[in-house]
């Protein structure tokens, strides 16, 4: 049984989600594909983890657990998707899928270089992974292991940064930033004389000169802030978790647990949905996208009510959903 059927798949749009914000179109540029939302046992209906998330022409591929690459077909996804590989630690549900992706990557003669960021504590890993077999190794793959927190990537539009959590084994957060912008008024650049090439050497200079006036960037556009995204994997509640997600768009975050099993949750490493949604409240994260969630659990609609009791605007991730990052703030 595929554990993406047809059947199951969700894509959010607006009238689905227009209750937490979710008003992007139906291809949007930049969402959230969910391959899978196991946690250690993958189950009929739950593949292990596994999240694709398109970013203008960037795909970030988290956690590829086992039977990641199976999943990536059943959601339409092919390896030229990928741009980066990021891994939070090294236990199995969380990046067997890197032997198969590795070779597939091959097979489909991927032209780009693909970054893969991963423990530097599981480099041994990592190098078993990416030859676990016999195959004709033509992959890009550039090997970035993370040793330090801090930004790990930046270039002109965004940064991508880390922080450590708290798992008992070596595992680190992502965050994703854009970064601020201007979104030019149109009305304002008419009234000015602004107009064709001229637009962008007022963006690139932060002045011009019209018809013996100066116009000024600020007179003609308004501060455009950048999205941010958040994944928190596999980890207790701490004040890193918290500070990956401030202020983000969407926080994908573990509920491995729902709070009658806090305990286990405690011992094993892991959070509540509760707890997901106390980060997110806390760091102001605007979505919460629940997920890895155990194989002693068949329903995760009480993860949703759980967790809503906190943050409203929360929802639980099924295998094969695709969830739209959040247009900015104020737009």
């Amino acid at each position: 049984v595929p554990t993406v059927p047809p059947s199951r798949r969700r894509r959010y749009t607006v009238g689905a989600a227009a209750a937490i914000g979710l008003c992007s179109p139906p291809m949007s540029a930049r969402e959230l594909i969910v391959l899978g939302t196991a946690s250690q046992v993958p189950t009929r209906y739950r593949n292990h983890n596994g999240y694709l998330l398109r970013w203008d022409d960037e795909g970030f591929l988290f956690d590829p657990g086992e039977g990641t690459q199976r999943q990536m077909i059943y959601a339409n996804v092919t390896t030229a998707a990928i741009t980066r590989i990021c891994v939070t630690h090294f236990h199995g549900d969380h990046c067997l899928g890197l032997a198969g992706i590795s070779q597939r990557i091959s097979l489909d003669r991927v032209q780009h270089t693909i970054t893969a960021y991963y423990p530097a504590s599981g480099q041994v890993y990592f190098e078993r992974l990416r030859h676990a077999s016999i195959f004709h190794d033509v992959a890009r793959i550039e090997p970035r292991p993370i040793r330090t927190a801090g930004p790990i990537h930046e270039d002109k539009n965004l940064t991508l940064s880390t922080l450590p959590l708290d798992h008992g084994v070596e595992a680190w957060g992502y965050r994703l930033e854009e970064r601020s912008g201007r979104q030019m008024l149109p009305d304002r650049l008419a009234a000015a004389g602004v107009r064709g090439p001229m637009v962008g050497r007022l963006i690139a200079e932060g002045s011009l000169e019209v018809d013996g006036r100066t116009v000024h960037l600020d007179e003609v556009s308004v501060a455009r802030p950048g999205q941010s995204f958040a994944f928190v994997m596999d980890t207790r509640m701490c004040e890193n978790a918290v500070a990956l997600a401030r202020g983000v768009d969407m926080l994908v975050c573990e509920s491995t647990y729902l709070s009658c099993d806090a305990d286990k949750a405690r011992d094993n490493g892991h959070m509540t949905a509760a707890e997901a949604a106390t980060i997110a409240r806390r760091a102001g994260a605007r979505l919460l996208v629940l997920t890895h969630f155990s194989q002693r659990y068949t329903d995760i609609e009480p993860f949703l009510a759980e967790a809503r009791a906190i943050h409203p605007e929360t929802v639980a991730a099924r295998d094969g959903d695709t969830i739209p990052v959040p247009k900015r703030r104020g737009a």
